[in-house]
C-alpha cells in the first residue's frame, strides 16, 4: 500500500484521533505532517500566546511519534502547495486529516480536498474536535439554533461516540523521510522574553492534558458548580488550552466524566459533573454559531448593534489602561494582569472585564476580542467570539446590554477575602478586606498604613460606576430608538 499523509492541525494528539486510526487501518506507511500556513485564519492569524503553546505542543507530538518509530514533518506555506510537494516526494496516494470549523479553514479544506481529488488522490477528513458537528444539528425548522438551552437539550438526546484508543505500537514509517523544517523555523517562539509566566503555569502536550483531566475528575469536578465562579479558588478544570490545541478531545473528557458514575449507574453522577458538561456544551454551541454565522468574529449577530454609539478613545488611552490592568477597579485589574502573566483568565473574571470594557468604557467588543485573541493560550475563535458577543449583548443567547456588572459588587461576591486581587495586584496586598475591592473608599490613614497612594502606585477609578452605567443605558436607549419599538 502506498503511503498516507496524515495532516495534523488542531488535533495534536495520538489518542482519539480518527484520522490517525483510519490511516493505520488503510495500511502502508504514514507520514505525519504539520503545516504552518502563511495566511493563518484570515485576519485571525494565531496570536502570540497561542503560538507559544503551539511550539511546545508540536515538540511533544514529535516526541510521541518518535517513541513509535515515526516523526513529525514540519513545513511552512500554502497548505495545498505543501501537500502536493509531499505527495511528489513520498509517493503518497492518500491524505487524511481532522476537520476544522473556522470560516477560513472551512474554505481551505474545501479547496484542498477538491484539488487533491481532481489529481486522483484519495482524501478523507474526520471529526476529532467536537461531540456534534455544526452541520449535523438543526432546530425543527431546519435552521441553526441561536439559544443555548434548546440546542443543548437537542444534543443530549443524541448518541455520543466513545473515544478511540491508539495502541502503543510502532507506526509504519516510509522508506525515506521527506525534508522537514526545524521547529524553530516555524517562527512560533516569542521574539521578546515575556513568556516566563506561561512557562511557570503550563505543560503543553498530550501528557499534560491527560494529567490535568485526571486531576480535575479526581479532585475538582464534584464542587465545580459552586467553585467555578470563584477566581480565588482552583475550582475550574483549566483544560481549555489543551482542548483548543487538540491535545485532548471532548469525547475523552466526556468519557472520563461518564466513568465517575459507572458504579452508581447515574449520569451525570452529580450536579458538578452536569454543570461542567454543560460548559463543554457551550463550546459546542460556539462552534455551531461560528460555522453557521461566519461573519460574527467581526460583526454582531444582532445586526442592529452595528449602529451602537460607542464612545471615542482618542489616542487609545482607555483601551491601554484596560489592557495593562490599570483601570482602578481591583477585580478588573487582577484579571487583566493574570491574563498577561499566565496567558489565561478565570472565566467569571473574563465576563467582568469584558462587561467593563463594553459598558463602563463603551469601547467596541471587537477590541477586547482582539486582545484576548493575542494573549490567551486558549484563544479559540468560536468561544472568543461567543463570549464577547454575549458580554456586549449583541450575539446569540446574550446577556442583555442593560445588564451591567458592577465590578465592586462582583469582586466582593466572588473574591470575598480579596485573595485573588492580592495575588495579581500586589500593591493592594495590605488593604483590609472591607476596602480591597474599592480602595478609593478607604480612609486616608488605612491607605497610608497599606502603602497605597491613589493616583501614584495604584490608579484612581478611570470611570465612575454610576455615571458609566447611566451613559451605557442612555446609549442602549438611543440604539433602541433608532431601531424602532423593541
Amino acid at each position: 500500500m502506498t503511503p498516507t499523509l496524515l495532516w495534523f492541525r488542531r488535533d495534536l494528539r495520538l489518542q482519539d484521533n480518527p484520522a490517525l486510526m483510519e490511516a493505520i487501518a488503510r495500511g502502508g506507511a504514514i507520514v505525519p505532517v504539520f503545516i504552518q500556513e502563511a495566511a493563518g485564519e484570515d485576519q485571525w492569524s494565531e496570536g502570540a500566546a497561542s503560538s507559544w503553546w503551539r511550539h511546545r505542543a508540536l515538540a511533544r507530538l514529535d516526541e510521541a511519534l518518535r517513541a513509535r518509530g515515526s516523526r513529525l514533518v514540519l513545513a511552512r506555506g500554502d497548505a495545498a502547495s505543501v501537500l502536493r510537494e509531499l505527495i511528489e516526494a513520498t509517493g503518497a496516494e492518500a491524505v487524511y486529516w481532522n476537520r476544522r470549523y473556522e470560516p477560513a479553514q472551512v474554505a481551505t479544506d474545501r479547496a484542498v480536498k477538491a484539488g487533491l481529488r481532481a489529481a486522483g488522490v484519495e482524501v478523507q477528513s474526520f471529526n476529532s474536535a467536537l461531540l456534534f458537528e455544526p452541520q449535523s444539528i438543526a432546530n425543527k425548522q431546519g435552521k441553526p439554533f441561536q439559544v443555548f438551552t434548546p440546542y443543548w437539550r437537542h444534543c443530549l438526546a443524541l448518541p455520543i461516540a466513545e473515544p478511540v484508543r491508539c495502541a502503543a505500537t510502532a507506526l509504519p514509517a516510509p522508506a525515506s523521510w521527506p525534508r522537514s523544517l526545524a521547529l524553530d523555523e516555524l517562527g512560533l517562539q516569542p521574539t521578546i522574553p515575556w513568556d516566563g509566566g506561561l512557562r511557570e503555569n503550563w505543560e503543553p502536550g498530550e501528557g499534560g492534558a491527560m494529567a490535568r483531566l485526571k486531576a480535575f475528575v479526581r479532585e475538582g469536578i464534584e464542587g465545580y458548580a459552586e467553585d467555578r465562579n470563584r477566581p480565588d479558588h482552583a475550582g475550574t478544570s483549566r483544560l481549555s488550552p489543551w482542548l483548543h490545541h487538540g491535545e485532548i478531545g471532548p469525547r475523552q473528557i466526556w468519557s472520563a466524566v461518564k466513568a465517575i458514575g459507572r458504579e452508581s449507574g447515574v449520569f451525570p453522577p452529580h450536579n458538578g459533573a452536569r454543570v461542567f458538561l454543560s460548559e463543554i456544551g457551550w463550546r459546542e454551541f460556539a462552534y455551531h454559531l461560528l460555522f453557521h454565522f461566519p461573519r460574527t468574529p467581526e460583526q454582531p449577530l444582532r445586526e442592529e448593534f452595528a449602529r451602537f454609539p460607542w464612545a471615542e478613545d482618542r489616542g487609545g488611552t482607555k483601551l491601554a489602561a484596560w489592557q495593562r490592568g490599570r483601570t482602578g477597579y481591583p477585580i478588573v485589574d487582577a484579571g487583566l494582569r493574570e491574563l498577561w502573566h499566565t496567558g489565561w483568565m478565570h472565566n467569571r473574571v473574563r465576563m467582568i472585564v469584558a462587561s467593563f470594557l463594553v459598558k463602563h468604557q463603551r469601547l467596541p467588543w471587537q477590541r477586547g476580542a482582539k486582545w484576548f485573541w493575542d494573549t490567551l493560550v486558549d484563544a479559540d475563535l468560536a468561544s472568543n467570539t461567543l463570549g464577547w458577543q454575549w458580554s456586549a449583548g449583541c450575539g446569540a443567547d446574550a446577556a442583555p446590554y442593560f445588564r451591567i456588572f458592577a465590578p465592586v459588587l462582583q469582586g466582593r461576591k466572588f473574591d470575598p477575602a480579596g485573595d485573588y486581587v492580592r495575588r495579581w495586584v500586589p500593591e493592594l496586598a495590605r488593604i483590609p478586606v472591607e476596602h480591597i475591592h474599592a480602595p478609593w473608599e478607604a480612609p486616608p490613614a488605612i491607605l497610608a498604613r497599606a502603602g497605597v497612594t491613589l493616583g501614584e502606585n495604584y490608579p484612581r477609578p478611570i470611570v465612575d460606576h454610576a455615571q458609566a452605567r447611566a451613559e451605557a443605558l442612555a446609549a442602549f436607549k438611543e440604539l433602541r430608538r433608532g431601531n424602532g419599538p423593541a
